[in-house]
């Protein structure tokens, strides 16, 4: 970063300079040094930068503002976190080949189904106050296992789009999903019937060795 000469003009400090534009200071750093946005040296050797750069960035000439993203990893059981822990990894990564700034990583250790997930409210927080661009995930269902269309559409009202990194889900979540099923005939069965009612206990057992049946069908 060399001074530049001319007419004198207010120079912002680092912190001003992300602030007004939404970026990191790291960011800010990388484009000073690519020559993408003009900066001076001080007599102390601290950088500065001019006000009317500000605006050219600002104004979206030839650098556009960063695009922010959460990643979200969610497994079923605590037995699951050395996936938890790989799909947050390789989420991580994505978003630096993508050039992301990632603001958050949530995660839950949670049934698909559960609708009041710690994490996943986290979010939604993120999203209705807009301070996210793309939510970034391994798969549809680590999001929610049903109604995935209408999240995405909740999302899009406030300009958040979600990027499911993988397309089909792999053969080995089928006991993931069979643990959701049972999770939800047993919540139903004890509204029904009771939680301690035998006609809840044989409802549970009957669907279980009807899943059973069509596993070893397939």
């Amino acid at each position: 970063m060399s001074a530049i000469s001319g007419a004198p003009e207010r120079l912002l400090r680092p912190k001003e300079v992300c602030q007004r534009l939404g970026i990191s200071y790291s960011t800010l750093s990388r484009w000073v040094r690519e020559g993408r946005i003009r900066a001076v040296r001080t007599a102390g050797g601290k950088y500065r930068v001019p006000e009317s750069e500000v605006r050219r960035v600002a104004e979206g000439l030839p650098i556009s503002r960063e695009i922010r993203a959460v990643i979200y990893a969610r497994v079923s059981s605590s037995d699951q976190r050395s996936d938890l822990e790989r799909q947050v990894q390789y989420l991580t990564e994505y978003c630096a080949s993508k050039g992301y700034k990632v603001i958050d990583v949530l995660s839950d250790v949670a049934s698909g189904l559960k609708t009041d997930r710690r994490s996943l409210l986290k979010l939604f927080n993120y999203v209705v106050n807009r301070q996210v661009d793309v939510v970034v995930a391994t798969y549809r269902d680590r999001l929610t296992r049903f109604g995935f269309e209408h999240l995405e559409y909740f999302f899009r009202q406030y300009g958040v789009g979600i990027e499911v990194v993988f397309g089909e889900e792999p053969r080995d979540v089928y006991q993931e999903l069979v643990e959701d099923l049972i999770g939800v005939v047993i919540s139903f069965a004890g509204k029904l019937y009771g939680v301690r009612s035998n006609k809840k206990k044989k409802l549970v057992e009957g669907f279980k060795k009807l899943l059973e049946e069509v596993e070893s069908d397939e």
